[in-house]
C-alpha cells in the first residue's frame, strides 16, 4: 500500500485485498452518493453529513497502512487527518486479471426494474447505487429495485448500464426477449407499431433515451432537448480535465448528434 499526500486529494494506491477489507467497504456504501467511478479507481468527494464515517476511515486506513510497513501510525495519523477534507482516491496499484461479473436485469413491468448479481459484491453494487439510488426502492449486496416510472429515470437507468468495466471487474448484462418489450409497453400505441419486433424501431427508442424525451415527442421537444445537451456535453467546454472526461463528453455529443438527426427525420 502507498498513500500519497498532494495538494487536492489523498492518493491510496493498494491491492484488490485491501479494496475488500470490511472497514473499507462500509466506507464506500456510506459514500455511494459522493463517488467517482474512473478506470481502475474510485473518487470519494467529501460529504459534511459523514464527517465522522470519514475519520473513523480515516484511523483504520492509517492503522492498516503503519501494520503493513510496520511503523507507528500516530504521526501519520495526524498528517492524514489534517486532509480530512479533500478527495480521496483509491486505485490498484497493479493489474488484476479480469473477473466476470454477471449482471441480470428484469422488468416486472414498465415502471419496475430488478438489477441482481448471481454472487454478492460490493464494488458493482456500490457502483449501481451511485448512478440509480434516487430510483431505489430497494436493495440488498446482491440486487436492487428501481422505479423507472418517468423516461428521466430509464435514461439515467441505460446510461448506468453503458458501464462495463469497474475496478478489475468485467461487466455482462444479460436480460430475456421480454426485457425490453415490457419496459416500454406503453408506447406501442404510437406510431412507430410495434416497437419490440421491429429492431430498428428498438434503436430508435434509444435515441429517445438518449435525448431524455418522451417517446413520440415533437420536433420542436426533439430540437429543444438536443440544444440543452449538446451545450452541456460539447468536448470544448472540457478539454482542461483529464483525457478520460475528454473521451467521454466527445462520444455522448456523437451520440446526441446521431440520435438528433435520426429523430428528426421519424418524428
Amino acid at each position: 500500500m502507498e498513500i500519497v499526500l498532494q495538494n487536492n486529494l489523498i492518493l491510496v494506491r493498494t491491492d484488490f485485498n485491501t479494496l475488500n477489507q470490511q472497514w473499507m467497504i462500509e466506507f464506500l456504501n456510506h459514500h455511494a452518493k459522493s463517488m467517482l467511478f474512473l478506470p481502475k479507481s474510485v473518487l470519494i468527494f467529501r460529504n459534511d453529513t459523514l464527517k465522522e464515517v470519514r475519520e473513523e476511515f480515516i484511523k483504520a486506513l492509517s492503522h492498516h497502512h503503519a501494520k503493513t510497513h510496520d511503523f507507528n501510525h500516530e504521526f501519520f495519523l495526524r498528517s492524514l487527518l489534517k486532509f480530512g477534507n479533500y478527495p480521496i482516491k483509491i486505485e490498484l496499484d497493479k493489474l488484476n486479471s479480469p473477473e466476470i461479473v454477471k449482471v441480470n436485469l428484469y422488468a416486472y413491468d414498465k415502471d419496475t426494474i430488478l438489477i441482481s448479481l448471481d454472487k454478492p459484491n460490493s464494488w458493482v453494487m456500490t457502483y449501481f447505487r451511485s448512478q440509480l439510488n434516487v430510483y431505489m426502492e430497494k436493495g440488498t449486496d446482491q440486487s436492487m429495485v428501481l422505479d423507472v416510472s418517468t423516461y428521466k429515470a430509464k435514461s439515467r437507468f441505460e446510461r448506468a448500464m453503458g458501464k462495463k468495466h469497474i475496478l478489475h471487474y468485467d461487466i455482462q448484462y444479460t436480460y430475456d426477449h421480454r426485457f425490453l418489450s415490457t419496459l416500454y409497453s406503453d408506447f406501442s400505441s404510437y406510431s412507430f407499431g410495434d416497437l419490440v419486433k421491429d429492431n430498428q424501431k428498438d434503436k430508435n427508442l434509444k435515441y429517445y433515451t438518449i435525448l431524455e424525451i418522451p417517446i413520440g415527442a415533437s420536433r420542436d421537444v426533439i430540437r429543444q432537448s438536443y440544444k440543452k445537451l449538446v451545450k452541456i456535453y460539447h468536448p470544448d467546454k472540457i478539454m482542461a480535465e483529464e483525457p478520460y472526461m475528454v473521451d467521454y463528453y466527445t462520444k455522448k455529443f456523437q451520440l446526441l448528434q446521431e440520435a438528433y438527426q435520426t429523430l428528426r427525420i421519424v418524428s
